[in-house]
């Protein structure tokens, strides 16, 4: 079983540590550009969204925490960001630490945002998959979320 939880201040940084490093990763990976270059990207767009921490407004950032786990540890994270309409919200990162990964809790964390928010009055969790990324293509395809659209791209010029 799994439950949310508003992450705290000193957790911010945690969060930041593990999040800006994997971004840059898929930033490199789907962009061709050199992790360096996309490290310093990753981290200007999260000081741009994230500029207040956990208290930025329109930015929702939650722990996921198996219960019984030790001293209320987040095995995963949580950003979202709240449509205006109030209907839809939308899952800007999702992870489950490295550690905890193959115990099913990415499966029972999905399900906890769904009750959360469904409590809430929102009808819709929407979120974007980077091309690479099949381990959480799969998770999202078994918790029930369907393909709408495919990002795609083409280099030009000397880029």
């Amino acid at each position: 079983m799994m439950y949310l939880r508003k992450m705290r201040p000193d957790e911010f940084p945690d969060y930041v540590a593990y999040f800006v490093p994997d971004y840059a990763m898929e930033i490199s990976s789907n962009y061709d550009m050199n992790i360096e270059t996309a490290r310093a990207r990753a981290e200007r767009e999260v000081e741009e969204a994230l500029g207040m921490g956990v208290e930025t407004p329109d930015q929702i950032l939650l722990c996921a925490v198996a219960e019984g786990g030790e001293n209320d540890t987040p095995v995963g994270y949580f950003w979202c960001q709240p449509h205006e309409s109030g209907q839809s919200i939308f899952i800007s990162d999702f992870c489950i630490l490295p550690p905890y990964r193959g115990r099913g809790y990415g499966k029972s964390a999905l399900a906890a945002l769904e009750e959360m928010y469904a409590e809430k009055g929102y009808s819709e969790i929407r979120l974007r998959v980077a091309a690479d990324n099949k381990r959480a293509e799969r998770l999202y395809l078994s918790a029930g979320y369907i393909p709408t659209g495919t990002n795609m791209r083409r280099a030009i010029g000397n880029s």
